[in-house]
């Protein structure tokens, strides 16, 4: 079963912001993401293609704290798109702080990093070619 609160995916971070109605309305205008549902100012989640964000409010007492804006140790979502490209453009048209620009990668990916207003990273890829991990210099790995 599905529960439409929770959504589909398997895998959800939570990203912690201290005005969350304001982090829902900012990813959404500048990353592209669809607002699900929301609590007050207290937790939402978003969604791009099949991928769910949670964004929460910083409450200390269930440990969790926002980032420092310029953190080198903040941790990176990854969102596969379409057109990173076109992502891009929209992205830099709505301040996102761009920390890498789009660059095509020996793996097979097109990718580019940016911050949101509240210094967590995001990094946008997409599929430019299916290379077998032999073919970069990675191991392929049986399950």
């Amino acid at each position: 079963m599905i529960n439409r609160t929770m959504g589909s995916a398997s895998v959800v971070p939570e990203l912690v912001y201290d005005d969350v109605g304001a982090a829902v309305d900012w990813l959404c205008d500048a990353f592209g993401f669809t607002e699900m549902w929301r609590v007050g100012n207290h937790r939402a989640r978003i969604r791009l293609g099949n991928g769910i964000v949670v964004i929460a409010d910083a409450d200390p007492s269930n440990g969790r704290t926002t980032p420092t804006p310029g953190d080198p140790y903040a941790q990176s979502t990854m969102v596969q798109v379409d057109d990173v490209n076109a992502h891009y453009e929209h992205a830099r048209s709505r301040d996102a702080l761009v920390l890498t620009t789009p660059t095509d990668y020996a793996f097979g990916e097109r990718m580019y990093s940016a911050q949101d207003p509240a210094g967590h990273h995001w990094t946008f890829s997409q599929s430019i070619a299916d290379l077998p991990p032999e073919a970069w210099g990675g191991t392929t790995k049986s399950p």
